[in-house]
């Protein structure tokens, strides 16, 4: 009888992974002479064979193979522990076989083990079957009898294309880590609702347009637009167009042939074009020009450009994310920025809060970087002390959470100790910018000092416009609601800065640490006049 796979000479060679340990193969053919002279044919080539009978054996085996599996335990301890899956890198599938056949076989691994390289063996080759094997993804498709040398140049290529799909996914999986929506800290309820506006706006090609202060990961936001797309496994490109001077910054986004100026020696794609197929993020979009604005509400609108020197309308497919870092309705009033282009991106708007309008994530925050950072350094830190903790909320973050995250960072490099003390934290978080002196005061507990004066203040104004002289009585309380409070409250810490100020808006904005648009926002919404009423 004519074995599937002839006897050779016992290899020299041992295949194996970075660990040292021998790929694992797995052979699926319903012929148990077939499969066991297979798998000792891949035992003298070095691989750690496995058999089984048909497809669904077969999908059991990978799924057992990808579960880890526990150890024996440490030298020092009797503790079993968990060890990583040793997945099946290559699986030799014979076409015909009973309940799940070959290529039944190879869609359910191709769309459940992508990295997982597959052969396909038959009995009866047709051009017709080998054509759907490799469209559907086989490395290799094989007749039998299998000479040995044509098995063990598939076997080589498969193991490669596993190592490169391995080696992908990977990577994959690390962008997800680092730029998924799970990534993005906050439980405040803007942040909730940016997370919902995320999931949403994300699926489509909608232009999405970013505000808020430098800081606050509008970057970070558009990643996870990207990578929640369809257009994931494309190219995200990214801009800051106030870091280009503004005679290169056409040519980076449209390119330029050859000749168009003075050291343009080569052809350059643009950034557009780069991102064809995928997502462009234009970072400080209130820092170009008005003629750059022209152009980019050309290509917002048409997706259709010409590299600069060359009359050649390129066309591309790209996603288009916005951030500014300036009120751009600001901007339009005061005439630096075009209404169009405005009102062409305004399609999703996503506004991102200051970390100081939210100090409710400071904690989850700093936890959140200070297991990144850990992991990186390789040490054991816990989280922080009480103290540490508290010097963190009270603290304002100018810088807003990239600070946060350098505070933590330079925290867990210096710390000698599982836990962050205070005296890992930088002074200004420690003192908060206290006067020298005296104690350290945060900002939060002045502003809590104000609103209740403030507040207290406001009350007893209301009474004597009302009632005439504030009584020294006591007064009876009445039920409020929280959110009405708090309304009640910045109406009170709002009126007292102007009044404080002379009705000057900017000086009261400065003392607030709010820019004057959202002042006027919140004068308009909390009922606030010139007059204070």
């Amino acid at each position: 009888m004519k074995l599937a796979v002839p006897t050779s000479e016992p290899s020299r060679r041992r295949a194996t992974t970075p660990s040292d340990t021998p790929v694992r193969v797995l052979v699926a053919d319903d012929d148990p002479i077939v499969a066991e002279s297979l798998a000792e044919f891949l035992q003298t080539e070095g691989y750690e064979a496995i058999t089984a009978i048909d497809g669904e054996e077969a999908l059991r085996a990978l799924s057992e193979a990808s579960k880890p599996k526990p150890s024996s335990g440490h030298a020092d301890t009797s503790e079993p522990r968990a060890v990583g899956p040793r997945p099946i890198a290559a699986v030799i599938c014979d076409i015909s076989m009973p309940r799940l056949d070959g290529l039944a076989t190879l869609r359910r691994i191709a769309k459940e083990y992508p990295t997982t390289a597959v052969i396909i063996l038959t009995g009866y080759g047709t051009i017709d079957t080998a054509v759907e094997a490799v469209r559907l993804g086989a490395v290799d498709y094989l007749t039998k009898p299998v000479i040995d040398r044509e098995l063990r140049i598939a076997l080589e290529r498969a193991i490669r294309q596993h190592t490169l799909l391995a080696e992908n996914h990977a990577l994959k999986t690390q962008l997800d880590d680092r730029f998924g929506l799970e990534n993005i800290v906050g439980s405040d309820h803007r942040m909730v609702k940016t997370f919902d506006l995320i999931q949403a706006v994300a699926p489509s090609k909608t232009t999405v347009l970013m505000t808020g202060e430098s800081g606050v990961g509008k970057s970070l936001v558009a990643h996870a637009i990207h990578r929640l797309s369809p257009r994931r496994d494309k190219a995200f490109v990214e801009l800051a167009c106030g870091s280009i001077p503004e005679t290169l910054l056409e040519s980076e986004l449209f390119g330029h042939v050859k000749g168009a100026f003075t050291g343009a020696h080569a052809d350059k794609p643009g950034k557009f074009l780069a991102a064809d197929g995928g997502t462009i993020f234009l970072d400080e979009i209130n820092s170009a020009s008005a003629g750059m604005q022209l152009k980019l509400l050309r290509v917002l609108q048409e997706r259709r450009f010409e590299p600069v020197g060359s009359n050649q309308t390129i066309e591309v497919d790209v996603r288009v994310v916005i951030a500014s870092n300036q009120p751009l309705e600001t901007l339009v009033a005061d005439g630096r920025f075009r209404q169009d282009l405005y009102y062409r991106i305004n399609v999703v708007k996503i506004e991102l809060p200051p970390l100081r309008a939210r100090t409710s994530d400071i904690g989850p925050l700093a936890s959140h970087f200070l297991r990144k950072h850990a992991a990186e350094l390789g040490k054991q830190l816990v989280g922080f002390s009480d103290d540490a903790m508290s010097a963190l909320v009270r603290y304002a973050y100018p810088g807003n959470v990239r600070e946060l995250q350098n505070i933590v960072e330079r925290a867990a490099v210096l710390t000698r100790s599982a836990t962050i003390s205070i005296e890992d934290l930088p002074e200004q978080v420690v003192t908060n910018e206290a006067p020298p002196g005296t104690a350290a005061r945060s900002h939060s507990d002045t502003l809590a000092h104000r609103v209740a004066f403030a507040a207290g203040e406001e009350a007893a104004r209301d009474r004597n416009k009302d009632n005439g002289p504030a009584s020294t009585a006591p007064t009876l309380h009445v039920p409020v609601s929280l959110e009405d409070a708090m309304r009640d409250a910045e109406r009170a810490v709002l009126l007292s800065a102007l009044r404080a100020n002379g009705w000057n808006r900017q000086r009261s904005a400065e003392e607030l640490r709010i820019n004057r648009t959202t002042l006027y926002k919140k004068m308009k919404s909390l009922g606030i006049g010139e007059v204070g009423v």
